[in-house]
């Protein structure tokens, strides 16, 4: 979805990676959890921490900080597990991203964002959806059904179930 797609004001839950704030449409935010243990799973991606319990429900955690290539999350009094619904082919899957903090829920209308500048031609920023702004600073607005390939999303379900 472009920013010429974002035509009503929407909800969105910014949370910060390193220094930089991020947002997620808080449709697709399920809950959000304390940082708890995360169990390894053998053999998958880096940026995939591991899996935890979720009610019963085994659901993958991935670090967004390795994925965007930043620095691995340290745990902290603040880390969190944002619990998001992403679309993958023909269903939703649950999937818990890492983050520094969680900052607020914040309400964007469609003049508050911005198309993403163009960076070359070689980086691919498909899934940033706008860059909003918010008190003075540029907050990137996630597709998060777009942040992972449909082979990078293959593999850390299939963790699951080894």
């Amino acid at each position: 979805m472009s920013v010429a797609q974002i035509t009503e004001t929407t909800q969105y839950l910014t949370f910060k990676l390193e220094e930089e704030i991020f947002a997620l449409d808080v449709a697709k935010v399920r809950e959000i959890l304390e940082y708890t243990t995360v169990t390894k799973v053998p053999r998958t991606p880096d940026f995939m921490r591991g899996v935890i319990n979720l009610r019963g429900s085994v659901v993958p955690v991935i670090d967004l900080r390795l994925k965007f290539g930043m620095t691995e999350t340290e745990q902290t009094i603040n880390t969190c597990i944002i619990v998001a619904e992403v679309g993958m082919d023909d269903e939703t899957i649950l999937l818990g991203a890492l983050a520094d903090s969680v900052q607020e829920v914040n309400e964007m209308e469609p003049g508050q964002i911005e198309a993403v500048p163009r960076i070359g031609t070689q980086l691919n920023t498909d899934f940033i959806r706008g860059m909003g702004k918010h008190d003075g600073c540029f907050v990137m607005i996630l597709d998060i059904d777009r942040v992972f390939s449909s082979d990078e999303l293959a593999s850390v379900t299939a963790g699951e179930t080894e």
